[in-house]
């Protein structure tokens, strides 16, 4: 199966080097990252939804079983499955009631996706996350990984703020920071989201997270 990746090159790559200095050293130690996107708007939310709270691997399983039983994944094969049918799949009721909501809508012509993808950033997650099952996190999410949007910096994601303390040696990344670096990387936040990930991954093994150690880690360190 061929697969399709984040759009980014030598241009995006130079300015952000040209921006920040330590994010031009992780760049040059880490060399070019393939992410893969999914280019269907449909399945990419069905796929997110699926994947909340779980492991890239059971998401990945439930996502081949769904595929398996019908064919393909679209509003009619989820509706005409049904609740019990899609739950049997290893996903709980609550996933199961905000797919079949997200089909239903789009079945229904409630949510043009077609009219989505022409929306800017911000309408897009707006629109998403009005929906049943979907927050703001998940919508950035979908921005970069299905709409393969340039300038998507997520506050909400947790291995981004990791990444970015282990990179600039801060204790802790508050919203006022985080929007600092945002100005700095825009517009191609997100070939720096992209690093950021993979730097909170262990790329570089001898960058550690700058974080505070909690205060039970702490106490044991001392016993």
């Amino acid at each position: 199966m061929e697969h399709t990746f984040f759009p980014y090159g030598e241009a995006e790559t130079e300015y952000l080097k040209q921006q920040d200095r330590k994010l031009a050293e992780v760049i040059e130690q880490i060399g070019h990252i393939d992410r893969v996107v999914d280019e269907d708007l449909f399945s990419a939310v069905i796929h997110h939804i699926i994947g909340q709270q779980i492991s890239t691997k059971a998401q990945q399983s439930i996502w081949n079983r769904m595929i398996l039983e019908l064919g393909e994944v679209n509003a009619q094969t989820l509706l005409a499955a049904g609740r019990e049918n899609i739950q049997q799949f290893g996903i709980t009721y609550k996933k199961a009631d905000y797919i079949l909501d997200f089909a239903g809508k789009v079945q229904n012509n409630e949510i043009d996706l077609a009219s989505l993808a022409a929306m800017p950033d911000d309408e897009v997650i707006a629109v998403l996350s009005s929906l049943r099952g979907i927050g703001v996190w998940t919508a950035e999410m979908i921005l970069l990984f299905c709409l393969k949007r340039p300038n998507v910096f997520s506050y909400g994601d947790l291995a981004i703020l990791r990444g970015m303390r282990m990179v600039y040696h801060h204790r802790k990344i508050d919203r006022k920071l985080f929007e600092k670096y945002r100005r700095r990387l825009t517009p191609y936040c997100s070939t720096a989201s992209l690093y950021f990930w993979a730097v909170a991954g262990g790329a570089i093994p001898e960058m550690k997270d700058y974080a505070p150690k909690p205060v039970k880690e702490r106490q044991n360190n001392i016993c």
